[in-house]
């Protein structure tokens, strides 16, 4: 018998950081997990690095009946009881392959705070057959039930994170060394996908703000994305190209965010904000939007300053403050640190995962494990 996770993702993100994490765990406690990957993507690559059951399946779109087929021959060839969609397309082919292969469990992980689409077809991927949605924070479970889904369908586990990485990264003079900055250079750090939801270009246009105040901030934005040219033209159209740097995807995040002073993070729209997690894993202290469930990590003046979203000038205000206040940043960093090893952390996400998977399985007379 197994549990089979689906992430469709092509990309390395967030999102697939977090299915790595918790079929890593799942497997730890001795679940009998399978995973769906897209082939020769960054998380099939690092599901291999760790060892994992994969099976890889190329899904080309949400309507790849190829690859419903071949997911459900497989499903009942490994005597399948639960399947767990982590993404919109893993939803809408896993969604058919488990109705061809009558897996009796199904769950859905939802990380994003955008409301549920109104047509039919989307919505019918949350309702049908569905046993549990599992949101990453309160923020996104109001989302689900303003969107019409019943409140014992969804279940609120949020996102959690590897320490060891950042124990283990902690050069201060990492980014220094690279691009030349002065040991007394502030260093203001953001990493996330070059989305519009992000935010990126208040932050730029808060750049815009700190640049009058002092030169010594400097704005470090680790990611890719669709607006990589649209950012970097703002960034020259707001005259701080010298103060905003733009580094692109990379693999060294541990070690960046341990040579930062600060972490940012401007989105109108997020779902938890595990790149928050990492931060204060690193003792960093933040400045974040009041959106979405970024208020359930960062307590105003307890773990983070927090801004209204869209506003460049609170933004620059929050940064200006721990630039000015070393005794509030520290403070900030060391409890934002001790609340996320308390409350955020693989083991207790899987944790959860696992109980409420028992608990689903209880109803249902089916035995996991």
């Amino acid at each position: 018998m197994s549990l089979f996770h689906i992430d469709a993702g092509k990309e390395w993100r967030g999102g697939q950081r977090q299915s790595l994490l918790l079929v890593k765990e799942l497997k730890r406690l001795d679940y009998p997990v399978f995973f769906v990957v897209q082939p020769e993507s960054p998380l099939h690559r690092k599901a291999a690095e760790a060892a994992l059951p994969i099976f890889p399946l190329k899904i080309r779109s949400e309507f790849d009946i190829l690859s419903v087929l071949r997911l459900a021959y497989r499903m009942r060839r490994e005597r399948c009881l639960l399947a767990h969609f982590h993404d919109a397309h893993s939803v809408a082919v896993g969604s058919a392959a488990a109705s061809l292969a009558k897996i009796p469990l199904r769950v859905i992980s939802r990380r994003v705070d955008f409301p549920l689409k109104k047509n039919f077809f989307s919505r019918g991927k949350y309702f049908k057959n569905i046993d549990a949605v599992v949101a990453i924070s309160e923020g996104v479970k109001k989302v689900l039930l303003d969107g019409g889904l019943p409140s014992g369908l969804v279940e609120v586990i949020p996102s959690g994170i590897d320490f060891a990485p950042y124990q283990d990264a902690i050069s201060s003079n990492y980014l220094r060394r690279e691009f030349g900055f002065a040991e007394d250079d502030y260093l203001v750090g953001m990493v996330a996908h070059l989305a519009d939801h992000k935010g990126h270009k208040y932050l730029i246009r808060a750049a815009k703000i700190l640049k009058e105040q002092t030169p010594k901030i400097k704005v470090i934005i680790v990611g890719e994305g669709p607006l990589r040219m649209e950012l970097t033209k703002e960034a020259k159209d707001s005259q701080v190209e010298d103060l905003v740097f733009f580094l692109g995807f990379r693999e060294d995040v541990p070690q960046i965010l341990s040579s930062l002073d600060a972490f940012v993070l401007s989105s109108y729209l997020e779902g938890l904000g595990s790149s928050i997690l990492d931060a204060m894993a690193c003792r960093l202290p933040v400045v974040a939007t009041r959106t979405g469930g970024i208020p359930e990590v960062v307590i105003h003046r307890e773990t983070g300053l927090l801004v209204p979203p869209r506003n460049p000038s609170a933004l620059a205000k929050a940064i200006l403050k721990l630039f000015n206040d070393k005794d509030l940043a520290s403070r900030l960093g060391e409890e934002g640190y001790r609340v996320v090893h308390q409350r955020f952390s693989a083991e207790a996400m899987a944790n959860r995962m696992g109980a409420l998977y028992e608990r689903l399985a209880s109803r249902k007379g089916v035995k996991l494990r």
